[in-house]
């Protein structure tokens, strides 16, 4: 399966911690701006790519750019940094990892606690927590504070790599749903659509979908699609019904998640749309988390008629997160699809 994994890979490493997206917006930017008939910025930093339509309708598709991270909140006398969240982490994965302090100059650090050899065996058997860790530059005080501020952001280290018909690496949560409508705006250029579509970067979902409610509010769409990755739990010791999807088994289609129940009309639409045009699809179930779909639907004077595009993605919330080529390039076809055929659909109740 051929994907251009030149640019995912570029999109991935790019450094974008929640409210701190301005690289990979400048990078979103440069790779749309000649794709659609406009491009806007609001205040807080969504990117509108708008792509004029024959029709009196809006269709909003939301990727957001932000990647989990951390902040800086405090350089101690030694020069090590403490941190605080941006967005969710098991504390177990940040074990033996290595990080980048955006601060007047990037600084790598490791992320390090206290070592194993000296535990108690009492704190041998406790869980790790979020503040037993710290990051450990190797520089001096004087030199990490020459450099580092409180308030800095910090995004997490790992290169991007291809394994078998796989992609792996950091932040594919939720890079991939920015290749994804970047490409989907490529294969549009052209093409007549029958609505105006909004391709929405959006920023801050990572921290509570704070974009996406921005940017709905501002579009006011009538259709809506969120983008994003979901759980693949096809791993040693899942039963059937716990897989949520499969890598491999095609796009999903989102039903509903912990934010979201999706309007029935989009799923039974975005079904009827992967089976006209031969695309393979699995329904998704999400239980627990949300995604920009919610802002779509709600955030919008009588909510939008909303569904979502869903990754299928093993590791989620970790540096080793794998997805499936053909997945992705699923998805790319049956948001096309969906775009192009929204108007010869039947909405009503």
């Amino acid at each position: 399966m051929a994907i251009n994994t030149e640019l995912l890979n570029k999109i991935c490493t790019t450094p974008g911690a929640p409210g701190f997206e301005q690289k990979v917006r400048e990078l979103v930017i440069n790779e749309v701006k000649d794709l659609v008939d406009e491009v806007e910025v609001d205040n807080m930093g969504n990117v509108y790519a708008i792509k004029r339509g024959t029709g009196d309708k809006r269709v909003m598709i939301g990727a957001h750019m932000d990647e989990i991270g951390f902040i800086v909140t405090h350089v101690d006398d030694s020069g090590f940094i403490r941190f605080h969240t941006l967005g969710g982490f098991d504390p177990k994965t940040l074990t033996a990892q290595r990080v980048i302090i955006h601060g007047k100059k990037d600084l790598i650090g490791v992320m390090s606690s206290k070592p194993i050899h000296v535990m108690s065996p009492e704190e041998r058997n406790k869980v790790a927590k979020i503040k037993d860790y710290f990051i450990d530059t190797g520089l001096s005080a004087e030199e990490v504070k020459n450099s580092i501020t409180i308030g800095d952001s910090i995004t997490r280290e790992r290169e991007f790599i291809e394994m078998g018909n796989c992609v792996n690496g950091k932040s594919l949560d939720n890079r991939l749903a920015v290749f994804i409508l970047i490409e989907t705006l490529k294969g549009l250029k052209g093409k007549q659509v029958p609505y105006d579509v909004y391709g929405v970067f959006t920023v801050q979902e990572e921290v509570g979908i704070r974009g996406a409610n921005v940017s709905a509010m501002r579009v006011n769409p009538d259709f809506g699609f969120g983008l994003d990755t979901t759980i693949a739990f096809d791993l040693p010791g899942a039963a059937k019904h716990e897989m949520i999807t499969e890598l491999g088994a095609g796009t999903a289609i989102k039903i509903m998640d912990a934010s979201t129940i999706c309007d029935y009309r989009m799923v039974r639409f975005m079904k009827q749309t992967a089976d006209k045009h031969k695309i393979k699809w699995q329904p998704e179930i999400l239980t627990a988390g949300g995604t920009d779909t919610a802002g779509i639907q709600r955030m919008t004077e009588g909510g939008s008629i909303a569904g979502a595009v869903s990754i299928p993605t093993r590791h989620l919330h970790q540096v080793i997160e794998m997805a499936h080529k053909e997945d992705i390039q699923g998805s790319i076809d049956l948001l096309s699809a969906c775009l192009i055929d929204i108007a010869d659909y039947d909405w009503a109740f």
